[in-house]
């Protein structure tokens, strides 16, 4: 492995192999056993980070489809909105309509009586 080995790595790896030390076993013993341990360390935390870039590819997809989903349904919904919104924009100009109607024909019942 070319990754290098944290000194909390160490440290941890070092207490661990004294706490589990048998009798009569040797120095050079325990700092083989170290040695394990931190490799053992080192491929954990790699495996974690390989976990956690997977997950987080994953999730990123997922936010990328719903992203697209979003906007082909608000693409779409803008499209039905278009025609309402037609109607609506005639709706706005019915009650002007209606009042220059009627006062047209207020004027021409008036014109009537003269």
């Amino acid at each position: 492995m070319s990754q290098k080995i944290s000194e909390q790595s160490k440290a941890e790896a070092l207490k661990i192999a004294k706490g589990i030390k048998k009798p009569n076993q040797s120095k050079e013993q325990t700092k083989l056993i170290s040695q394990g341990i931190e490799k053992g360390i080192a491929l954990y935390k790699q495996q974690q980070k390989a976990k956690a870039r997977e997950t987080d590819k994953q999730r990123k997809a997922l936010l990328k489809e719903k992203h697209i989903a979003d906007a082909a349904t608000h693409h779409t919904d803008k499209q039905s909105n278009n025609g309402a919104n037609g109607d609506k924009n005639l709706l706005g100009y019915l009650p002007w309509a209606l009042l220059v109607i009627s006062w047209l024909g207020f004027l021409g019942l008036k014109l009537t009586e003269y």
